[in-house]
């Protein structure tokens, strides 16, 4: 499979399904920042996330390093998600790597994650709460009380319409793995 195709959603779940896989998405799109890490670096960090130790006990960091060279990041790197240089021990990031970690946050329509979402609702309601607090025109027409309880009807019926569709997407999950 090639490093920039589109990975079917089963693969994604079964990637995620493994929580030391989701910590090495997580350390390489977050904490590393997209750039290349050293095997031994991420498995202490990952180690010292599973222990809540820093620095973690020599042998979680020793578990967490072989299962990860030995099973993860060959797999992670054969579909594409990561790419990983066995010789030098190095981890880096693939075009698949950001889809992946789609799933982690949940996306919405339009290729947003619900973090992004909730940001942008939450600036927009607060630029337009002040803009009606300073009497910008047209804006000012509205309590500042109204815009705030409007946005907040948004956040909850926002909120109701993520539960309900992780809800069917999780259940969509266990009938397909029932049915195979």
């Amino acid at each position: 499979m090639s490093k920039t195709s589109s990975l079917p959603e089963s693969v994604v779940y079964e990637i995620l399904a493994n929580p030391r896989r989701r910590a090495t998405i997580r350390h390489l799109t977050t904490t590393a920042s997209g750039r290349t890490v050293s095997l031994r670096d991420l498995a202490t960090a990952i180690a010292a996330a599973e222990t809540g130790q820093s620095p973690p006990p020599r042998a979680s960091r020793e578990s967490v390093y072989n299962s990860l060279h030995q099973t993860h990041l060959p797999k992670l790197d054969e579909l594409g998600v990561v790419a990983y240089d066995r010789e030098a021990r190095a981890v880096g990031v693939c075009d698949s790597t950001r889809q992946v970690d789609r799933y982690l946050e949940g996306s919405i329509p339009y290729g947003l994650t619900w973090g992004e979402y909730y940001r942008g609702l939450g600036i927009v309601s607060l630029l337009l709460v002040v803009a009606s607090l300073a009497a910008v025109p047209v804006v000012e027409a509205i309590d500042p009380l109204l815009w705030a309880s409007g946005f907040l009807s948004v956040f909850a019926l926002s909120a109701l319409y993520q539960l309900w569709s992780i809800r069917w997407c999780f259940r969509g999950v266990l009938s397909e793995k029932k049915s195979t």
